[in-house]
């Protein structure tokens, strides 16, 4: 199995400054549609296709992969993506919370296997190198803020 972690603060310094509800926006809209958060091409189909007060099914092609999610939104707080079909199974969260200075800070946190691998295998064990890695999630963090923040200057979040 892999778990895997990353913590970011939401306003570093130099930084424009993003309150809860428009981090939240974001992380919603990323999960509704990736491809307007992930690098051109990366993610090439993103479609929401069942809808319910408690989750939504969203069917994607991201990295030549076809996937299904069931996300479930824990509103200002919390966006959980549970990995139904693709190489992938188990639980990727985006977290958004405050610290004990009370500064906002968005993080990442998963528990996934790699479905038809050994367990801790030479697959599973590459991945998390690259989980771990500075290409991993931090840097998903960072570009998602970083899109957040684009989508704010355009009037569109």
């Amino acid at each position: 199995m892999i778990y895997s972690t990353a913590t970011i603060p939401v306003n570093p310094e130099g930084e424009i400054k993003l309150t809860r509800e428009q981090v939240w926006k974001g992380l919603e809209l990323k999960a509704r549609d990736a491809r307007l958060f992930l690098p051109a091409g990366l993610c090439t189909r993103c479609d929401v296709i069942e809808e319910s007060a408690t989750h939504f099914v969203r069917e994607a092609t991201i990295a030549h992969f076809d996937i299904r999610e069931i996300i479930t939104l824990e509103p200002h707080s919390k966006v959980t993506f549970f990995q139904a079909t693709g190489p992938r199974e188990g639980a990727i969260i985006n977290e958004i919370f405050e610290d004990e200075t009370g500064a906002l800070q968005l993080k990442f946190y998963c528990y996934i296997g790699l479905r038809g691998k050994v367990p801790n295998g030479p697959e599973e064990q590459a991945e998390q190198r690259q989980f771990d890695s500075e290409k991993g999630y931090k840097s998903a963090l960072l570009s998602t803020l970083k899109r957040t923040r684009e989508l704010l200057a355009e009037g569109s979040l």
